[in-house]
């Protein structure tokens, strides 16, 4: 059996683990919610360390806690972040209170333990580590601190990376001409360079959405206390905090205005969301697109051929699947899911708090880190190493019968229909068909219809 000693809280003494550093109140959690065996986000432990660091550095400065206590705890939390074993301290799971004072108050008995140990004299959880505070502000500065470190050292990166990618795959294939495609069917023609650039531009569009989000996220609860009064904290608490806040991490935070309104709604975090859905929907087009050009090799378009990364059955001998797109199609599926948790979280704002804000920073940091992550294979796996298969571009352009388009201005769409559906008909090139049933000549008919003058907007 697993030693145990005795802790005490408010409802009285409780056996915990004896090598655990946190107390009661956590060993109560992880009783109360055995749900999904699922802690915290890493990223969201990691921020508020830093939340405790900067509130323990701005007690201190305001004489609300000894400066010794303080460096205490300030000490503690570098120690914890610079342990990659920290998280086993972090056992509750994500569903939990809706306000998380469980992963509060785990965090003030870890870092009361270790600050006591350092200082040689008993810190208390609450009244030294939590001062000025209650998980009502912590929980909600905490999940906009971890989805801004998140996004800012995560995803926009990883964005970047595939517009590089893209753009120079695009500069690369520039003079290949291939068959435009609508509904799925032959259309007019366009380079594979115009393919690439849209999905960049794509990205592009993505990446300025979400860096649109990053000032609302970095104005803060913290200093709104329990219910947005900032009661129990020094006045010169929140703006003393951002301060500090700003120090450790790098990032620029400020007290919002408005502190009832970070406490009781998280629509910042509704919004992000939505742009990270937004994301999916751009990448899982752009990965379709891909798993259609690379279809076949024989039965499909083959256009392009993506590199070879493993054998693609148990059964069939020699074939290969296109597994990062399918990969990153599923990350897009459960990205949209993640954004309907959080919408219908965001709309849990009860009065004074919401009581979804567990939830809302597991299923936002799950979406950011699946999007950095896809994104990035899609690019350096995918894109940057398709190889273009000539020969199957050429030969369908030669017989698309959809390029008698650019003879509507001169001989008229009814001719020009006729045309195309006897091309079709015939299985045979529109250039031959249309000198045999127009007044134009070859030599205009071949300027005329020309693919790359064509996709360069004829």
């Amino acid at each position: 059996m697993t030693a145990t000693r005795t802790e005490r809280d408010s409802m009285g003494e409780l056996a915990v683990p004896a090598d655990a550093l946190y107390g009661a109140q956590t060993q109560r959690a992880v009783q109360n919610f055995p749900i999904s065996g699922r802690a915290m986000p890493r990223a969201f432990i990691l921020a508020l360390l830093q939340v405790k660091s900067a509130a323990a550095r701005a007690n201190s400065l305001l004489g609300e806690i000894p400066e010794d206590v303080g460096a205490a705890i300030i000490g503690a939390a570098n120690a914890l972040l610079e342990d990659d074993s920290f998280m086993a301290q972090f056992p509750v799971d994500v569903f939990q209170t809706g306000s998380g004072t469980s992963s509060n108050m785990n965090a003030n008995e870890v870092l009361a333990t270790l600050a006591s140990q350092r200082l040689g004299q008993h810190i208390d959880p609450n009244d030294h580590v939590n001062r000025g505070q209650s998980s009502n502000d912590v929980i909600p500065t905490t999940l906009h601190v971890s989805a801004v470190i998140a996004l800012r050292e995560q995803l926009l990166p990883a964005l970047e990376r595939f517009i590089t990618t893209t753009r120079k795959k695009a500069d690369s294939v520039s003079g290949y001409i291939k068959t435009g495609r609508t509904h799925l069917m032959d259309a007019m023609p366009v380079r594979l360079s115009q393919s690439l650039l849209a999905w960049a531009g794509q990205m592009e569009a993505c990446r300025a959405r979400l860096e649109a989000n990053l000032p609302e996220l970095q104005l803060l609860a913290q200093g709104g206390t329990a219910v947005g009064t900032g009661i129990n904290a020094h006045p010169d608490f929140a703006n003393a905090f951002s301060s500090a806040l700003s120090d450790i991490t790098g990032y620029t935070f400020q007290p919002a205005n408005n502190p009832f309104i970070r406490i009781g709604s998280q629509d910042a975090a509704v919004a992000l969301s939505g742009d990270l859905r937004l994301t999916a929907v751009a990448l899982m087009k752009i990965a379709n697109d891909l798993r259609w050009m690379n279809s076949g090799p024989l039965a499909g378009l083959g256009e392009i051929e993506l590199e070879a990364l493993q054998p693609g059955s148990s059964i069939m001998p020699g074939k290969v699947n296109p597994v990062i797109p399918e990969a990153t199609a599923m990350v897009c599926a459960q990205v949209m899911g993640n954004d309907a948790s959080v919408a219908i979280a965001g709309q849990s704002g009860n009065f004074e708090l919401n009581v979804m804000l567990p939830l809302i920073a597991d299923r936002l940091l799950d979406s950011i880190g699946l999007l950095a992550n896809a994104s990035q294979l899609l690019a350096d796996k995918c894109i940057a190493t398709f190889r273009v298969r000539e020969t199957s571009l050429q030969e369908p352009l030669a017989r698309n019968p959809i390029l008698v388009t650019a003879l509507n201005p001169v001989i008229g769409y009814q001719k020009a229909a006729e045309i195309a559906k006897l091309a079709y008909a015939q299985g045979r090139p529109i250039l031959d068909v249309a000198e045999e049933n127009s007044a134009l000549s070859r030599s205009e008919l071949e300027t005329l219809l020309d693919p790359a003058h064509l996709a360069d907007g004829g």
